[in-house]
């Protein structure tokens, strides 16, 4: 074992009882390099990257490369769900010289943490014009030896690169109509009208876009953004990218087509797309989407929940075949034969038809991914969950993919938002207490008696990264929404609590804000990212708390905040509108006010519901009776029932239209 073996990561200890030296990411792995005048090689990856895994036994596991590698460097492994500010200042660094990143992440640096050789995956022979692993450690390590100095300059001129790249400042007021319009017209450019989704293979699910694409419809009517949202969150639903058997989404489609997936299953896709179909059915009332907002939150809460009530982070892509492989896709995918043996021959050439499995197959080795192919006509709603049933139990005897257990802050902020709303939209009070638990492990472990946000625990202890920012936009966010449903003021206070914290420790001059705080560790550089990658950008996510949080309380402090925060989206989203949708979601929302719903009345009422299926966008919602609902929520003070009747007012900027206490009424006020 190396020293590795002490870590909590899944993904470290993963690489524990490699031959490889590694190190975790330390002053000391750095001082090791120093005394032995060595350089460092940087591996960054996660547990369920699937490339990761290929290059850990293909090289990593190798006696004869470790040995190599141990002599001449000091290896040190880097999860990058647990320290995303060092990927994304490596990364930053690595696409800049090659034009493409990816992990794993291979990057050799000077003992002063100084990149001067980049790339992602090597393979153990050269191939297709790309050198062996084994070749780019011997020509390291002879630059290293014998043009010490060149290697110096070029590490010091990336540095000096990197540094003087600009900063991301807040920009120039916030985003009005103008680029909205501009924003919307891009997308329609950049959509597929054939199958759904934006731009072409890989294809990911555009989760933030969606949402803004809802919000903008229910601000303006725009049918043109209903159809793009609608149309692709139903090309996904039924597509391979979406677990038919067992509900949940993996992590994009490598075909445009939305048929053959890269398999991992995600936390935060999970969480976004739940929340998505769920504001999906609010807006169409679709019973595909209510199908698949629940069946995502089902999966989510059967399959990654862990013993402590957080969130896992995910299942990987690998498991093993019938033959013991190790493979992509071994426990989704199906034959013809497979069916059979499952469900006899008249059952398996129904489901075959059903879900598209053919004898060529759709992905290899004869084997297809299930979807929802075509218009199929009218089908036996019963025959069909027999035979899903049938599969599911036997798929379930299947080697499992390996589950990474970590609990990661943003991730969970992002499940408890959804689960809190899907819970609340389907009368299911059950994911409203998975929520809570999740919430409560957050506030107990996450938090602790520190008070600051730790970035991930697990087994119900806290690791010893800290937050950054995407941890405490998306947590407070994931808290304001439970607070919304459940009517405990005390998750708007741990939400103020939070942004009070990125106000204080992550905010710059002229609204800009940083993905790490003030105080954290220095790396070669301070990470800011505003754009969105699989999940909302911690600008934005800060941004749009920020915005809610303001709502709810009055402070103007922190709307200014917000508005601060929302330049960067006037300046990206004409230009970008595909890596900013969660900005202009939160756009949508400050220019729609956002709209204060104050329900006089009994949390669970017709009322309240009433509010939370309200389509205005970012609207927040705050209920609760008696003279203490006040105390807990400011938008209650001062709201009287009216004729002794639960009572509900719309505000904007605290002030508010006439009261009503009918729920019909309220419903047109809210767009429902």
């Amino acid at each position: 074992m190396n020293r590795l073996a002490d870590e909590t990561s899944p993904y470290l200890l993963q690489h524990a009882d490699n031959p490889v030296d590694w190190w975790p990411w330390s002053p000391e792995a750095f001082a090791e390099a120093r005394e032995r005048g060595v350089p460092v090689l940087l591996s960054v990856g996660y547990s369920s990257c699937h490339w990761c895994h290929v290059m850990a036994h293909e090289s990593f596991e190798d006696e004869t490369v470790a040995t190599y590698l141990n002599a001449h460097f000091v290896p040190v492994k880097v999860d990058r769900e647990e320290r995303p500010d060092i990927d994304a200042v490596y990364m930053e660094a690595v696409q800049a010289a090659t034009g493409h990143g990816g992990w794993p992440m291979t990057v050799f640096l000077t003992p002063d943490a100084e990149p001067f050789y980049f790339g992602t995956y090597f393979p153990p022979e050269a191939r297709h014009g790309s050198p062996s692993f084994q070749q780019v450690l011997e020509g390291v390590v002879a630059a290293w030896t014998d043009r010490r100095e060149e290697v110096a300059e070029v590490a010091e001129r990336i540095v000096a690169d990197l540094a003087g790249r600009s900063l991301v400042h807040g920009g120039d007021g916030v985003p009005g109509e103008s680029e909205i319009a501009q924003a919307l017209l891009g997308l329609t450019r950049e959509y597929d009208e054939q199958h759904g989704g934006f731009g072409g293979a890989p294809k990911f699910p555009p989760s933030m876009v969606v949402e803004f694409l809802l919000r903008h419809y229910a601000r303006t009517g725009s049918e043109g953004a209903l159809q793009m949202a609608a149309d692709t969150c139903s090309a996904m639903a039924r597509g391979g990218i979406y677990d038919q058997l067992g509900g949940g989404f993996a992590r994009y489609s490598v075909d445009r087509e939305w048929v053959v997936p890269h398999f991992e299953k995600m936390l935060y896709d999970n969480a976004l797309l739940c929340r998505v179909y769920a504001h999906l059915w609010r807006t169409t009332g679709s019973d595909e989407a209510r199908r698949i907002a629940l069946e995502t939150a089902d999966f989510m809460v059967r399959e990654l929940r862990t013993a402590e009530g957080g969130f896992a982070s995910a299942l990987d892509a690998d498991s093993e075949d019938a033959d013991g492989r190790h493979v992509e896709g071994a426990y989704y995918v199906w034959t013809p034969a497979q069916l059979r043996e499952v469900l006899g021959e008249d059952d398996a050439a129904f489901a075959a038809a059903y879900f598209g499995v053919t004898e060529k197959g759709t992905f290899e080795e004869g084997a297809s991914v299930l979807r929802l192919p075509g218009d199929t006509g009218p089908v036996d709603a019963a025959r069909v969950a027999d035979v899903r049933g049938r599969l599911l139990a036997a798929r379930e005897e299947r080697p499992r993919p390996g589950l990474d257990d970590k609990v990661v802050a943003a991730w969970n902020g992002l499940a408890i938002a959804a689960l809190a709303e899907t819970g609340a939209y389907f009368d299911r009070p059950d994911l409203v207490e998975r929520a809570t638990e999740a919430a409560d492990l957050l506030v107990r472990v996450h938090l602790g008696e520190v008070a600051r946000l730790a970035r991930t625990s697990k087994d119900g202890q806290a690791g010893d990264n800290a937050g950054v920012l995407e941890d405490y936009g998306d947590v407070a966010e994931g808290f304001l929404t439970l607070a919304a449903v459940t009517g405990e003021g005390a998750w708007l206070e741990f939400a103020g609590f939070l942004l009070d914290i990125v106000l204080e420790q992550f905010t710059g001059e002229g609204g800009q804000l940083y993905d790490t705080a003030h105080d954290a560790e220095q790396l070669i550089r301070r990470p800011q990212d505003p754009t969105d990658s699989a999940t909302p950008s911690g600008w934005t996510a800060a941004a749009g708390a920020l915005l809610s949080y303001a709502a709810y309380t009055g402070s103007e402090a922190h709307r200014t905040a917000a508005e601060g925060a929302l330049g960067v989206v006037k300046a990206l989203g004409p230009r970008v509108p595909r890596f900013v949708g969660w900005g202009l979601a939160v756009a949508e929302a400050l220019l729609d006010g956002p709209r204060e719903v104050a329900v006089a009345g009994p949390v669970g009422g017709e009322l309240h519901r009433t509010a939370l299926l309200g389509r205005a966008p970012g609207a927040v919602v705050a209920a609760g009776e008696g003279p203490g609902a006040g105390a807990e929520f400011p938008l209650l003070v001062d709201r009287p029932l009216v004729g002794g009747e639960p009572t509900a007012y719309v505000c904007r900027h605290f002030v508010c239209d006439a009261p009503t206490t009918d729920a019909g009424e309220l419903a047109a006020k809210l767009g429902g």
